[in-house]
């Protein structure tokens, strides 16, 4: 067939098709992510998990080519951020980078606005580290041993700050209390950045807190480090003997850091972002970084993520039982 009709015909049919061949694949339209994505913080900014969040994200950020914006949230005991990420839309934007005191909430307080365990999808475990207990260099604090020595000798004199009522470092603290049966006060703050401001202020005398935010006060002769609370010695920190090393034997508390979606993410996009969470950690620098601070980069599997949560709510709900605390 031939002739003008049958030309306008064949331009009709080209005209129909086009604009499904101009517009993009459907796997592209629906590509994760797609725009910026918040990453809520639930303490201060320069702790820990700060530290741990701004490098994963300027990473994520890199091989994304969207934006992973850090949002600080800090208060309640790593609660008010933690709500603010458990009511967030289930659509993969929001994200919680957070620690133990995730799970420690769940047997700490006796009423929560949400379920730390069912109200969030694991996605990656990130970090994991020995908490360090650090003095007050002014003080004449050398050791473990030096510090219980003193405390006994002058029973409710000598504070002890933590980042909050509940945090691991105001339990593991508690829990060389009850261990060594020494009076010490607990002083809380809101966030790691200030228990260290006031411990090299001399307002304090020791805290526990991670290797990553202590370590540039300890190099600076700033802070006094007396033990770390690991199994093993800290690599950032060789000469440090350990909590079990020096008198408390069977001592091990460790910080982590790890990242949660609200709960009902699709699949789908947790084992994409486990992924990349996964390459990001392995990136050199990245790894030098943590490394460097005494901190193991790991990057999960969402699988693996849940199973670790699931033996740290075993243990420190009896950890919370053996200090006998509790928070309204």
């Amino acid at each position: 067939m031939s002739g003008p009709k049958a030309w306008v015909r064949r331009v009709a049919g080209l005209l129909a098709v086009l604009p499904l061949a101009l517009a993009p694949p459907v796997a592209a339209q629906d590509a994760y992510p797609a725009r910026a994505v918040r990453v809520v913080v639930p303490f201060a900014a320069g702790g820990g998990a700060d530290l741990v969040a701004r490098a994963l994200s300027q990473r994520l950020s890199e091989q994304t080519g969207r934006q992973f914006v850090v949002d600080n949230r800090p208060g309640g005991a790593a609660n008010i951020g933690t709500e603010v990420v458990a009511q967030a839309p289930a659509d993969g934007y929001t994200l919680l980078v957070t620690g133990p005191s995730h799970i420690i909430n769940a047997h700490l307080f006796r009423r929560l606005p949400f379920d730390p365990l069912k109200g969030f999808t694991p996605i990656s475990l990130l970090t994991s580290a020995p908490y360090v207990l650090v003095a007050d260099p002014a003080l004449p604090l050398r050791n473990l041993g030096d510090l219980l020595a003193m405390a006994r000798s002058r029973p409710g004199a000598l504070s002890y700050g933590s980042a909050g009522n509940g945090t691991a470092g105001h339990l593991a603290m508690e829990l060389i209390r009850a261990a060594a049966g020494i009076d010490m006060v607990h002083v809380p703050y809101r966030g790691s950045p200030a228990v260290l401001t006031d411990l090299m202020g001399g307002r304090i005398a020791v805290a526990f807190d991670n290797v990553l935010s202590s370590a540039p006060g300890i190099a600076a002769g700033r802070l006094r480090a007396l033990a770390v609370s690991g199994d093993r010695r800290a690599p950032a920190l060789p000469d440090v003997p350990t909590v079990a090393e020096a008198g408390l034997p069977g001592f091990d508390v460790k910080v982590w850091q790890g990242a949660l979606f609200p709960a009902g993410v699709d699949p789908a996009i947790v084992t994409q972002l486990a992924a990349e969470m996964h390459k990001a950690m392995q990136a050199p620098e990245l790894q030098a970084r943590l490394q460097t601070l005494g901190v193991a980069p790991i990057g999960s599997d969402a699988p693996t993520f849940v199973r670790f949560l699931e033996a740290e709510n075993t243990r420190w709900g009896e950890a919370v039982r053996r200090s006998g605390a509790q928070l309204d």
